[in-house]
């Protein structure tokens, strides 16, 4: 079956970064909250840890986020490097809101205390569940009319403790990844989002044994 022919490959094949974004949603914050709801809750972790944590930022919340990345950014790297970054971070800024994407380092402690067989897998595997809860998050967000991009300014130290203290998130939260989404903003091209790609041949990439 081809994607155009199954939902949930067709979602895949068009979830693609939207950088145009605007201070708008189609759709309420309370179905943005249920959709990181239902996504927290069934999405894998290893061993059934449930070590992801998600902090959505709406509004004027969104805002104090990207303004304290500005800022963090500025006072620690060149000037030059701050120009170019600074742009990028009022683009995020312009956008609707941001999901904070977390692993609580707590519970994967806890979980290889109490099972040393599986502590040398737990920090693998909570990378690849984190990656799995925002790659749904983001496509379930494009379903719904939105556009989004995924950021990782925890780069700096700064940011993260900048966050965990305005919003009093616990200190064994690490962040990973805040995703950014907004309506497409049309004026600006946002909603051309199906921008060319090139692709490596699939024979490269996919081997099939077998068959």
């Amino acid at each position: 079956m081809s994607a155009s022919g199954n939902p949930f490959l067709a979602a895949i094949e068009s979830r693609i970064s939207c950088y145009s974004l605007t201070k708008t949603s189609p759709i309420p914050d309370s179905r943005l909250q249920e959709i990181v709801n239902t996504v927290i809750q069934h999405t894998p972790s290893p061993f059934n840890v449930q070590s992801a944590r998600a902090v959505v930022l709406l509004h004027d919340n969104h805002d104090a986020f990207w303004d304290t990345a500005d800022a963090r950014v500025k006072e620690s790297v060149p000037e030059a490097v701050y120009q170019a970054l600074s742009q990028r971070i009022a683009g995020f800024k312009a956008a609707y809101g941001s999901v904070l994407f977390f692993e609580d380092q707590g519970a994967l402690e806890e979980l290889g205390s109490k099972n040393a067989s599986v502590q040398h897998m737990l920090a693998e595997g909570s990378h690849h569940s984190s990656g799995m809860h925002q790659f749904a998050v983001w496509t379930a967000l494009e379903l719904e009319g939105l556009g989004c991009n995924l950021q990782h300014y925890n780069f700096l130290p700064s940011i993260v403790d900048a966050v965990k203290e305005k919003w009093n998130l616990p200190s064994t939260w690490a962040l990973h990844a805040q995703l950014v989404f907004g309506a497409p903003d049309e004026a600006a091209g946002g909603l051309v989002r199906k921008r060319e790609r090139t692709y490596l041949p699939l024979e490269e990439r996919v081997r099939v044994l077998g068959a």
